[in-house]
Formats: C-alpha cells, sequence, structure tokens
C-alpha cells in the first residue's frame, strides 16, 4: 500500500537519524505511534463517513427502485382500465425512476467497494500500530541502554585510570620493599644473636682445652700427691 509504505518510509528514517541526530529516541519513537494513530483517528472517519454515503446510496436506491415499481402497477392498471395513454405516461415515469435506480446501484456497487478497501486499509493500520508500538518499546529499550553505557564510558574515560594502576603498581612495588627490608633485618638480628652465642661457646670450648693443656704440661699447677713415707721403719 502507498500509504503504509509512505510511513514506514517515514518510521525507518526517523529511527536512522537516531544513531547520528541528537533527537532524543524517545520522543521520536512516541510521536510516530501518536502519528500514525491519529491516521488511524482519520481513516476511520473516512470509513464511517464512506459507509453512511453507502447506505444513503442504498436508501435511494430501493426509493428509486420502489418508485418504479409503483409507476409500473400503476401502467398495469392504466391499461386494464382502457387508458392506453396513461399508462403510457406512467411507464415512461417508470422508466426514469428505474434508470435511476440502476444508476444508484452501480454506486452502491462502488461504495461498497470503496468501503471495503478502506476498512482493509484501517485493519493493516491497526496491525502496523501494533507492532509499533512493540518495537518502540523494544527501541525506547535500547536507547536507554546505549544511554546508560555511553555514561558509564564517560564517566570511565573521565577517570585516568593509566594513572591509578601506576599509582597501584608503585604501591605494591614499596610494600614489597618493606617486606623485604623487614625480612632483611630481622634474619641480621637473628644471625647477630646466634653468632654472639655461638662466640661464646666457642670461647668456653677454647679455655676448657686450654686448661686441659695446661694441667698436662705444667703438672705443678695442679694438686699433686705427696710420695707416701714407709713407717715400717
Amino acid at each position: 500500500m502507498g500509504l503504509f509504505d509512505r510511513i514506514w518510509r517515514v518510521i525507518r528514517a526517523n529511527i536512522n537519524s537516531l544513531v547520528s541526530g541528537a533527537e532524543d529516541p524517545e520522543k521520536i519513537l512516541e510521536q510516530t505511534v501518536i502519528d500514525m494513530q491519529n491516521d488511524l483517528v482519520k481513516l476511520r472517519q473516512a470509513v464511517a463517513q464512506a459507509i453512511a454515503t453507502q447506505k444513503r446510496t442504498e436508501r435511494q436506491c430501493d426509493q428509486a427502485q420502489s418508485t418504479a415499481d409503483e409507476w409500473y402497477r400503476r401502467a398495469q392498471l392504466a391499461l386494464q382500465k382502457g387508458q392506453e395513454n396513461l399508462a403510457r405516461e406512467a411507464l415512461t415515469k417508470r422508466k426514469s425512476y428505474q434508470e435511476t435506480a440502476t444508476a444508484m446501484k452501480v454506486q452502491v456497487e462502488q461504495q461498497k467497494q470503496i468501503v471495503e478497501k478502506l476498512k482493509q486499509n484501517m485493519r493493516q493500520l491497526e496491525h502496523k500500530i501494533s507492532e509499533a508500538k512493540v518495537k518502540k518499546n523494544m527501541y525506547i529499550a535500547r536507547a536507554r541502554s546505549a544511554k546508560a553505557s555511553e555514561k558509564l564510558n564517560e564517566m570511565l574515560g573521565s577517570v585516568n585510570t593509566g594513572n591509578a594502576l601506576s599509582a597501584f603498581e608503585r604501591m605494591e612495588e614499596k610494600v614489597m620493599q618493606l617486606e623485604a627490608k623487614s625480612e632483611a633485618i630481622a634474619e641480621l638480628g637473628t644471625d647477630s644473636l646466634e653468632k654472639q652465642f655461638a662466640s661464646l661457646e666457642d670461647g668456653n670450648d677454647v679455655e676448657a682445652e686450654l686448661e686441659a693443656m695446661k694441667a698436662e704440661m705444667l703438672p705443678g699447677r695442679t694438686n699433686q700427691k705427696l710420695p707416701t713415707q714407709d713407717t715400717s721403719e
């Protein structure tokens, strides 16, 4: 249908313009559906007017046919009464109304086709509006999601993540250095203490060995036993 092709071209154009334009997608989609509903109201009014015209033409056709039938009956009556001229005039009247009724029957058929066509267009538009509402909700949801993603990307873009990560890396390295230094100090402290005790222990061994040597080499420094005298003399 030419009408619906134009409508959908406008809809597609509006939707495609959302990609590069600065319009609010929700407002455009809402307005598009409103415009289609307004077109539907106008189409319904046109259908109602066409039906009213058809009904009026049908009534006029029925009336003309009824009048033609009445004049034909009168012509029969006049002929039965021997009034041939009167019957001829009645037939002339009947012919005029019959022609009118015949012409109106053609109009009625044409109007029926127009009404049926309008009804078909109306049903198609109603269906298209239902589809448009579903698509409108889908596109609005997508537009909102896109807006949310855009704002999120803007927020992420405004944060210098490179500097932040670099700062974290520096702090991590600093902490690792502090931990290594603490461990080194602890190890050095432990080694020093152990060395002191080891030194003391080594010193005791040397002193003990020195005393042993003195006892061996310098017997006079030890408690020697005096030789025993023979008491038998």
